[in-house]
């Protein structure tokens, strides 16, 4: 019987986990069309994940040698190696010599709550550090809409999926190396899928500034939130950089909610606590209740079982993601798992009580924890542990603190 792709993905794995040289033609399968899904799902989120420097550098060694298997005319490995070596080197923006910068593109980290909790740090430090400068996100449609009312920021826009095919996803290196690769420019890379976490070369090295947020001061508890404005305060000189959220104006008045809720897990099952939590938790918040329905399919119908199993009207957002994170920053108090609407809450002052199952690692929870200024509890639950008192001893802090 032939292996799966993920069981090939976990193969490759434990290689790197262990330090130990991964076959030739695992990677070689795994580069096809049909198993790339796998490979990041299981082996780059896997290294990624744990927060550690050394596992960087795994990353570095087998995505170079990934990228130039499937764009050998144009990438190869020990060159994007080498630069990629270079690149990772903090430095402060002084460096740069000449005319002062005149562009700014700054790159989506792709999905929406790390697009909150990291890249709209970096874009107000932006804005702050190039007052007259062109500020670009660079990024997807759905990324762009949680800033589209500033109009400090511009969008570059990309096609980039987190389901596409390996080739796909490096389809977007040309056309977006033509479009901010210019005189008077710099890119600032979050830790970017764009780039492939830094390894694909945009500009010149002397105006590309990259930030590795998965080894960044490795021995801190630090929140990703607080690690990106330490960085920008070390390297654009910007002390006071806070996570935002700025999308249009909506046409018509939106009511207030005392309480809006998400169960998104971001199809990852073991984010999510088994039932009747759901339901049992709608029943304890304070009314009126919005909750985002997702994307549709499990997570859509979770929220219908949950709604109908709760008793009392509950309205449901069917609509985009910055719409709802308007709703967000509208309402009382905020309660999800771990997911974009949490960091949405945080940046925006709300009080909210984050729900934190199936995390890899203690330094995960501590990196992927939402930070603001207003009352935040996060529930950090066990494997086999009732987290049910937790959760009710959350919300009566947090409706204490009101």
């Amino acid at each position: 019987m032939e292996s799966t792709s993920v069981e090939l993905a976990q193969e490759l794995l434990s290689h790197c986990m262990k330090g130990t040289s991964w076959p030739e033609a695992l990677v070689d399968c795994l580069v096809r069309d049909d198993n790339s899904r796998a490979l990041f799902s299981t082996v780059v989120e896997g290294l990624s994940d744990l927060f550690e420097p050394r596992l960087c550098d795994v990353y570095s060694e087998l995505f170079a040698e990934v990228v130039a298997r499937v764009l050998p005319d144009d990438l190869h490995a020990p060159h994007l190696l080498a630069r990629y070596r270079r690149v990772r080197r903090s430095r402060n923006i002084s460096e740069i010599s000449g005319l002062g910068v005149r562009n700014v593109f700054v790159l989506s980290r792709i999905t929406l709550g790390a697009d909150v909790a990291v890249t709209s740090v970096v874009l107000d430090a932006a804005k702050r550090a190039f007052p007259d400068a062109h500020i670009y996100f660079v990024g997807t449609q759905k990324s762009w809409e949680l800033f589209a009312g500033d109009d400090r920021i511009q969008h570059l826009p990309v096609q980039y999926g987190r389901t596409d095919s390996i080739r796909d996803r490096l389809a977007v290196w040309k056309p977006l190396r033509d479009s901010v690769c210019r005189r008077r420019s710099i890119v600032i890379d979050p830790d970017s899928r764009l780039t492939q976490l830094g390894l694909l070369p945009l500009c010149s090295e002397e105006d590309y500034f990259f930030f590795e947020s998965r080894a960044y001061r490795s021995e801190s508890d630090d929140s990703l939130v607080r690690l990106t404005q330490k960085w920008v305060a070390e390297t654009f000189n910007v002390s006071d950089a806070k996570p935002f959220i700025e999308p249009s104006p909506m046409t018509t008045t939106l009511p207030e909610f005392a309480t809006t809720v998400s169960f998104g897990i971001g199809e990852n099952p073991n984010k999510r606590l088994p039932d009747p939590f759901e339901a049992e938790l709608l029943k304890r918040l304070p009314q009126p209740i919005l909750i985002d329905k997702g994307a549709g399919g499990e997570e859509a119908e979770r929220v219908e079982r949950a709604v109908a199993a709760c008793g009392f009207d509950v309205k449901v957002w069917d609509g985009s993601f910055a719409g709802f994170a308007n709703h967000i920053r509208r309402s009382g108090l905020y309660v999800g798992y771990d997911s974009a609407g949490g960091h949405v809450a945080a940046a925006c002052g709300v009080p909210m009580v984050g729900i934190f199952a199936g995390y890899p690692s203690d330094r995960f929870f501590d990196r992927w924890s939402p930070a603001g200024d207003g009352s935040i509890r996060v529930v950090q639950c066990e494997p086999g542990v009732d987290t049910w008192p937790q959760v009710l001893a959350a919300l009566d802090e947090i409706e204490s603190d009101l």
